[in-house]
């Protein structure tokens, strides 16, 4: 019975310190907490073997060595953890280097039977003469022990009413409660010649870890938040512990005790250990197998896949994704953010380049409406000049038929230099700063009803999606005005033969967004990224001077919106305009 309740004890200390240390590897006082309950480990196992198997004479001394130096080896932890708990300071050298400096002869001194003058046992009655330096043994780790609560003491004052005041107190509480019990069972009992509580003394300090490890976790080591929380990210470490403690538990259910009682039910014979050393090799073979398998599913394959798909986004194929199987470990959590940034990093980056291409669109439309200002103003001037001339001329009426005819033509190609001059006037004509917040819809429907005069959209059939609400921007209404009459044409001009023309306005949360689509000859993919550069055209030659989408972008972008143009599938234009509300 003792046996299994120290196997109980140590698992549940093993399991403890794991699961304290993993839930922050980093936290000085959760390494400090490890390493307080690997000594402590150390003892348990040390009561287990003495016990439980080798009670008599030769193993007294061994057990008391081991009990002293791991005694003070846990007062020593304390008072690191003492030092760097709540604030997860660095620990004082020259003031350790003092503090544990007895402990380089005391330690020495004990695993040399140093500390005693003879040991003995005989039915439960354990005798140990000490020496002196036992007693000074003893007293130093009393020391220790008061010195490291006085500083946790010192750290409660000044942490009082706190989250960390709170756990500082629980932790005195735990170490009351474990210092009481410890000197009534090694101690006090002991002096006076009872040894009922010597073999549990190592499962009396049980209570006290655990208030030690409830306070270290914020007082969530077995809330409800807390379990779904570790059962949300499952780290790779409980993983990898979890496949070892399985694996090595369910061989030695599977194999080793048949193969034990197989081999030995005849008596420990050579022939038995024989049967015992070929078959355990051969049992060990497989789980380890096994192990290797696990581990390498749960750690290098995620790792590998992790590190092909950063390759390939160093290379430059932002977007790339790991394909992997979602899990609530490190990995799972890294993969997660390595998507994610991938994908954002190709988002920013297509971002990065639609803003240096508009950027490089309006560098050209600055440069292009200076020149073409001064262009059409040298134009102008003797245009108008020449225009005068011919409309004398044309009053004229001893004018021939034949000389008639050239004065018109000669006209009409004055008026389309002056079609020309204009839109070149307008694409370096300044904006104004002040605009007025009109209904977007308005202007539609103006806008509509002023192209529908034109005949050719006798055979267009128009499709009006119009809010019903009104969309209120801050616009330049003339400009604006300018914006939907040139689109409209543009997209008559590319259905010469009829067509479907839809005009379409909705409100989204903060902006408003206007469509207008055709079903004409569409344009090239080749060319949609062209569109918007000054005097390109995709009309014939004397149709269109490559001005218009070129105004139609600079006074959109002039108002803080954004203008694309798509392919309309299965065939035709998609004209998307996207302007900011009015405040």
């Amino acid at each position: 019975m003792l046996e299994i309740l120290h196997l109980v004890t140590l698992l549940l200390l093993v399991a403890l310190g794991f699961y304290v240390f993993v839930a922050d590897p980093r936290s000085r006082a959760h390494q400090t907490f490890a390493a307080f309950i690997a000594f402590f480990a150390v003892w348990t196992t040390k009561d287990l073997v003495f016990w439980n198997f080798f009670l008599n004479d030769s193993a007294v001394g061994f057990w008391a060595a081991t009990s002293f130096v791991t005694a003070l080896l846990m007062q020593f932890a304390l008072v690191v953890f003492a030092w760097v708990f709540p604030e997860n300071d660095r620990t004082p050298r020259k003031k350790a280097a003092v503090l544990f400096a007895p402990g380089i002869v005391l330690i020495p001194a004990a695993l040399l039977g140093l500390l005693w003058s003879s040991t003995a046992y005989n039915s439960g009655d354990l005798r140990i003469e000490f020496t002196p330096l036992a007693y000074a043994f003893v007293i130093y780790v009393y020391v220790i022990f008061v010195y490291g609560s006085l500083v946790l003491f010192r750290k409660y004052r000044s942490h009082r009413g706190t989250q960390a005041g709170q756990q500082i107190g629980a932790i005195i509480w735990g170490l009351i409660i474990t210092g009481v019990l410890k000197t009534l069972a090694n101690i006090v009992l002991p002096f006076f010649g009872r040894f009922e509580l010597l073999p549990f003394s190592s499962t009396l300090v049980v209570p006290g870890v655990l208030i030690f490890a409830y306070a270290i976790l914020n007082f969530k080591l077995f809330s409800l938040g807390s379990a779904l929380n570790q059962f949300r990210l499952f780290p790779v470490g409980y993983k990898v512990a979890l496949s070892i403690a399985t694996v090595a538990v369910g061989s030695f259910l599977l194999f080793q005790i048949p193969i034990v009682w197989w081999s030995f039910h005849n008596g420990m014979d050579a022939e038995g250990w024989r049967r015992y050393l070929v078959f355990s090799i051969l049992s060990a073979v497989l789980p380890n197998l096994l192990l290797v398998l696990l581990v390498l599913r749960t750690i290098s394959r995620p790792l590998r896949r992790l590190t092909v798909a950063a390759v390939s986004v160093a290379d430059g194929a932002y977007g790339t994704e790991v394909d992997m199987r979602k899990t609530n470990d490190e990995i799972g959590l890294l993969a997660a953010s390595f998507n994610e940034m991938s994908r954002k990093m190709a988002d920013d980056i297509a971002e990065l380049k639609r803003l240096n291409e508009q950027l490089i669109r309006t560098e050209k439309l600055a440069a292009i409406g200076t020149l073409s200002a001064g262009v059409a103003h040298e134009v102008n001037n003797p245009l108008a000049s020449i225009s005068s001339i011919v409309q004398l001329m044309q009053k004229d009426s001893e004018n021939s038929p034949e000389s008639a005819e050239r004065l018109k033509l000669i006209a009409d190609q004055i008026e389309r230099i002056k079609r020309v001059t204009g839109e070149m006037t307008n694409l370096a004509r300044q904006r104004p700063s002040a605009h007025t917040t009109v209904d977007a819809n308005d202007i539609i429907k103006r806008s509509l009803k002023l192209v529908k005069f034109d005949a050719a959209f006798n055979t267009i059939e128009v499709r009006e999606i119009i809010s019903f609400e009104p969309i209120r921007i801050k616009c330049d209404e003339d400009q604006m005005h300018q914006v939907f009459l040139n689109l409209l044409l543009n997209a008559k001009d590319a259905m010469p033969d009829g067509g479907s023309l839809t005009v379409t306005s909705v409100m989204s949360e903060d902006a408003a967004i206007f469509e207008i689509s055709d079903t004409g000859i569409g344009i090239a993919e080749s060319h949609l990224g062209q569109v918007f550069d000054p005097f390109f055209t995709t009309k014939p030659a004397g149709k269109g001077t490559g001005l218009g989408l070129a105004v139609c972008d600079s006074i959109i972008t002039a108002h803080g919106g954004s203008i694309s143009i798509s392919n309309n599938h299965p065939k035709g234009t998609i004209v998307r305009i996207k302007l900011p509300l009015a405040d």
